[in-house]
């Protein structure tokens, strides 16, 4: 399977990691590569997310990985990443168009 970045889910990566590199910049450059490696491994395993609690849809998934959650749907053979979220942020349905 191949993964596919939303415009969106590029941008919120990189505020987050941006935030985090205001205190510790070596910090958010480990914390941004552990987070694609942690995405890059639903390409073996597109399934393994969680069911995201507030949609209760099969179709759109979530990882977490340290305080935020990456929100994900398998489409074919592509695992789009629709956007990322602050663990403490409930998921805004606009964020899933894509």
């Amino acid at each position: 399977m191949t993964i596919v970045w939303s415009p969106l889910a590029i941008e919120r990566l990189v505020e987050a990691a941006r935030y985090i590199a205001r205190d510790k910049p070596e910090t958010a450059e480990r914390w941004a590569a552990d987070a694609f490696a942690v995405v890059e491994r639903l390409a073996g395993m597109p399934r393994s997310g969680r069911v995201v609690p507030e949609l209760e849809r099969d179709d759109v998934r979530e990882v977490v990985y340290g305080a935020y959650r990456w929100i994900y749907r398998v489409v074919g053979e592509d695992v789009l990443i629709l956007t990322v979220r602050h663990g403490r942020r409930r998921l805004d349905e606009s964020d899933l168009e894509e």
